[in-house]
C-alpha cells in the first residue's frame, strides 16, 4: 500500500479519535470513549508503517498538521467552533507547510 495512502488513514483514524475525544466528554461517555482508545490506536498502528519509508519528523509534521486542519474544519461545521481569522491565517499556513514539505523537501520520495 502507498506510503502517503498509510499516511492518510492514520491521520483519519487520528481525526475520529480526537472528534470521539470531543464526543465523549472527558470520557464520561463510553461508547465514545471506546471509540477514541480504538482509533488512536489504529492511527498509531498506521503511523508506525509510514517510518519505514519516510523520516520522523516528516511523518509527524504531515500527521499533526493534517490532523489539526481536519479536527479545526470538524469542530467549526460540528461542534460549532468558531474560527476567527488568526487561526484561518494559522491553518493556511499550516497547510503551506505540508505542501512545501511535498513538494520541494529532498526528505520525502515524489
Amino acid at each position: 500500500m502507498p506510503v502517503y495512502l498509510v499516511l492518510a488513514l492514520a491521520v483519519l483514524a487520528e481525526t475520529i479519535g480526537t472528534t470521539a475525544l470531543q464526543a465523549s466528554q472527558q470520557f464520561t461517555k463510553p461508547a465514545a470513549s471506546v471509540v477514541v482508545v480504538i482509533a488512536y490506536a489504529v492511527s498509531f498502528y498506521l503511523l508506525s508503517f509510514t517510518l519505514r519509508t519516510l523520516p520522523v519528523g516528516v511523518v509527524y509534521a504531515l500527521w499533526s498538521g493534517l490532523g489539526i486542519v481536519l479536527i479545526a474544519c470538524i469542530g467549526y461545521l460540528v461542534f460549532g467552533q468558531r474560527l476567527d481569522l488568526p487561526a484561518v491565517i494559522g491553518l493556511a499556513l499550516i497547510i503551506a507547510g505540508i505542501g512545501t514539505i511535498n513538494l520541494f523537501s529532498n526528505a520525502t520520495p515524489h
